[in-house]
């Protein structure tokens, strides 16, 4: 830890910083443990120096308010560096996933009137774009496969087949997503098997959100992309918040955007998986 962010933590919490353990899982920051004089825990991310870390603290402020799933509180933050709660991770027992689902659920009857969120934010260390639209079809195209597409073009992953694919999404888009329509949803936005824990109570705690409000449809997606969630948890979904018909036939355009994304934050090896998803409409 740098000096400059020890002081003001530090200052901030009062304390002396006696001890810091580095902890695994992240990809994007720098991650640690850190122990105060006071016999206090913390959560540590850094490595950035944009407004990264206030912007995933803007979003777990927002998961936060609305009661249904546990995030961890923001403790301080700055443009180097977010202090959270620390959490002790727990064991899941047999109900976890279909509670979790039931919880994920009710998170997504919290709704807005518009399409996006009151700033941009982050999707793994790609830009998100949340600029609020009235309608979910031109939101997504817009701010979510096109801004991706468009970067995909600039790191040269794009050639005339993809370019094809891609401008057959554009014209069938409206199509695909035609009966789906609903209230803006508050998403999650990146929940894959990474970015949950489980807390001592056995409850599940949402982290690294990536938060905006759309269709709650696509945030399910992403939960299929890697896996780390059972039937329960969909079934526990179900339950609590009915899908519409058709919701299966929508996974893929959902599944693209994020596929897009790893394309251009990890390389080449995702360009066929989203060649396939676009192909598969």
């Amino acid at each position: 830890m740098g000096k400059a962010v020890l002081k003001k933590i530090e200052a901030q919490l009062n304390c002396s910083i006696i001890h810091q353990k580095t902890t695994g899982g992240g990809c994007i920051a720098q991650t640690s443990i850190i122990k105060t004089n006071a016999g206090q825990s913390f959560f540590l991310k850094q490595g950035f120096n944009n407004n990264m870390f206030r912007k995933e603290a803007n979003g777990l402020k927002e998961l936060h308010k609305v009661g249904v799933i546990r995030t961890p509180n923001v403790i301080m933050v700055d443009d180097a560096f977010l202090v959270l709660e620390c959490i002790t991770e727990g064991t899941a027992d047999m109900n976890f996933f279909t509670e979790f689902g039931k919880a994920f659920a009710r998170l997504h009857k919290f709704t807005s009137s518009q399409y996006g969120f009151y700033e941009d934010n982050f999707i793994g260390s790609t830009p998100q774009i949340n600029t609020y639209a009235d309608k979910w079809v031109d939101f997504y195209f817009t701010k979510r496969l096109l801004y991706q597409f468009k970067l995909a073009e600039i790191n040269g992953y794009s050639d005339p087949s993809f370019h094809q694919a891609f401008l057959n999404i554009e014209k069938r888009l409206p199509s695909i997503l035609a009966g789906s329509e609903e209230n803006p949803s508050l998403c999650h936005g990146d929940l894959w098997a990474g970015n949950y824990m489980v807390d001592t109570y056995g409850k599940a705690v949402l982290i690294d959100p990536a938060v905006y409000y759309g269709h709650r449809e696509a945030d399910l997606a992403m939960t299929k992309l890697f896996g780390g969630f059972n039937s329960d948890f969909h079934a526990g979904y179900r339950d609590e918040y009915p899908l519409k018909d058709g919701c299966v036939y929508r996974e893929n355009i959902y599944l693209l955007y994020h596929v897009l994304n790893h394309l251009n934050l990890f390389g080449a090896a995702y360009k066929n998986q989203a060649m396939r998803l676009m192909l598969s409409y």
